[in-house]
């Protein structure tokens, strides 16, 4: 019996490896269907490929650990391209407060902090 997917959805999610610190980001297709019984179920896919749900018990390809935290999409995304497109050093206060007498530092260039992935998952690690 053929059945045909009653609605498809898109979502995307991003994932962090709590054990190694790896991020990346997967978009799915979700097609919902009712069999011949009348109960629904759903279908996942990923790049055509037929897929657990990502939700249930994901794994991470870099090391293998099942300790993974699940976001909205373009989470790590957006880190990655911060860790590969730094910021420039932020500008000095303004005039204004220097001559109330607060000390101005000029951050050099390349002195700022260098992130990695793992440093902004560093607040979902439990102690």
């Amino acid at each position: 019996m053929s059945e045909i997917a009653a609605t498809t959805a898109h979502e995307a999610y991003a994932f962090a490896c709590m054990r190694c610190g790896h991020g990346w980001e997967q978009a799915f297709e979700i097609e919902h269907h009712v069999d011949g019984s009348n109960n629904a179920f759903v279908i996942y896919r990923a790049d055509g490929e037929r897929v657990p749900s990502p939700l249930s018990r994901p794994s991470c390809s870099n090391c293998g650990g099942h300790v993974v935290r699940i976001m909205r999409a373009g989470r790590v995304s957006t880190v990655q391209q911060l860790l590969h497109n730094p910021q420039p050093a932020r500008p000095a206060i303004e005039d204004s407060a220097a001559r109330e007498g607060e000390a101005v530092a000029a951050v050099p260039a390349g002195a700022g902090h260098h992130w990695h992935l793992s440093d902004l998952l560093h607040p979902f690690h439990r102690k």
